[in-house]
């Protein structure tokens, strides 16, 4: 069904299309509140140049570990209350982190906390999505990724003015108005029973049409965040493992989440020792990293589905970042700081990339899943080691020198993957070419 097709978005769901808006927001703003304040908190307390590299390891972790038990909550408790879960686990983390954290241990505990309601969070939200709205797949995919992209860029840019006004303790619990907020709705909806007037989730892709791939808008929910990654099968997983194609999705993913994680834990500090900029132009610049993945989330998946662009996004992503790099070593200053900040943060362009070809590179809901599974979890585990190694290099070397160049390593060593990802196939296709019948 076309989007075109369905009923008015709003129609008799207003209460589930907040629900999910509200959520997607809290998923990133979490993630992005915290590192444009670590001045102001070492002023407080010391935080270990090895606790903000667990803090930026927390994000993949987490999100590794309840990819795997969400799934599991939600066949015994629905997917509505594993939401309602999900969202007061953040917004008690971040009230506790803003509010009462008052030691390095303690940001790094509550921070744990948060990111294990945003992993479940990352889950929850595509299934949502396609309980609710399966008439309106790309209109939602597109105002859920929107979402996601606003609350990446905008804690960085009212962080410091926030903490100069109120504190950093205010700036810092804030977000969870928003987690809160998101609760409500399914808590109503839960509460007068309006949760089973829709037809449960079908989890499926389309069967292909012959002489194109799927499109943006058939009746699928294209992954905008992990998804239920408990394989389906472990046979079909254990053949993922021998596939060129499975293993570059995952390399592309987890360059993405590589680039994304180590900005959100080093780049303020980045740039305040590069350029001698102030807190709150870090603060900016990592919101200016942020903002420019929202052009990204809106045009890449119309690019990938309808025009094939694969090869071209992953190659402008590549290059602008090595770009970016190379400023931030060689030329940087307070005025050319800002565009090559803004050169790297084009890099985002390989999350909604990574996500699109993943709903698109597999013929039947059994191996969408277990291609999910596959990548997104070994992205997210070779991706959690990065900014610890980050944080380590700069401590050993007391310089950003060896760390930037490692970032522009893992660029070029990604680039032949990005290549092969673009291969116009199915994850079926590539295996009956190497061994025979799927």
């Amino acid at each position: 069904m076309s989007p075109s097709k369905g009923r008015p978005l709003a129609r008799g769901r207003l209460l589930a299309l907040l629900g999910i808006l509200l959520c997607a927001f809290s998923l990133r703003s979490a993630v992005a509140s915290l590192s444009p304040l670590l001045d102001y908190i070492a002023a407080d307390f010391t935080v270990p140049t090895a606790v903000i590299g667990l803090i930026g390891t927390a994000p993949p972790v987490c999100f590794a570990i309840f990819g795997l038990a969400t799934p599991l909550l939600v066949r015994r408790l629905g997917i509505e209350r594993v939401t309602v879960i999900a969202l007061a686990a953040i917004a008690i983390g971040l009230v506790l982190r803003g509010f009462f954290a008052g030691g390095s241990v303690s940001l790094l505990l509550t921070t744990a906390l948060i990111f294990a309601g945003v992993g479940m969070g990352n889950i929850l939200v595509p299934p949502l999505v396609k309980k609710y709205f399966t008439d309106r797949i790309g209109l939602m995919l597109t105002l859920y990724t929107t979402a996601m992209a606003f609350s990446t860029f905008v804690p960085p840019l009212v962080a410091v003015p926030v903490a100069d006004a109120a504190g950093w303790r205010v700036s810092l619990g804030l977000w969870g108005v928003f987690a809160i907020a998101g609760a409500v709705p399914w808590i109503m909806m839960l509460m007068t029973g309006r949760t089973s007037s829709v037809e449960s989730p079908v989890t499926s892709l389309p069967e292909p049409v012959e002489g194109r791939e799927a499109s943006i808008d058939d009746p699928v929910t294209l992954s905008t965040g992990p998804i239920a990654v408990a394989p389906s099968s472990a046979r079909l997983f254990g053949r993922l493992m021998r596939l060129p194609l499975a293993w570059s999705l995952a390399v592309v993913f987890s360059t993405s989440s590589i680039m994304a994680y180590v900005s959100f834990a080093w780049l303020p500090t980045i740039v305040v020792d590069v350029a001698g900029v102030s807190a709150a132009e870090a603060g900016l610049l990592l919101s200016l990293f942020a903002v420019m993945g929202l052009p990204a989330s809106l045009l890449v998946p119309v690019l990938v589905v309808r025009f094939q662009a694969t090869r071209g996004l992953y190659a402008v992503g590549a290059a602008t970042g090595l770009l970016g790099i190379a400023g931030l070593l060689f030329w940087a200053n307070p005025v050319t700081i800002w565009l090559w900040v803004g050169l790297f943060g084009i890099v985002g362009v390989m999350f909604p990339l990574a996500l699109v070809l993943i709903s698109i590179r597999s013929r039947t809901p059994e191996s969408a899943v277990a291609l999910s599974s596959f990548v997104q979890s070994t992205g997210y585990v070779i991706a959690a080691a990065f900014p610890v190694l980050i944080g380590v290099l700069h401590e050993a070397t007391e310089s950003w020198t060896v760390p930037l160049l490692v970032m522009a390593a893992v660029l070029v060593i990604a680039t032949p993957f990005g290549y092969i990802a673009g291969r116009r196939r199915t994850v079926e296709d590539e295996w009956e070419r190497r061994h025979g019948r799927w």
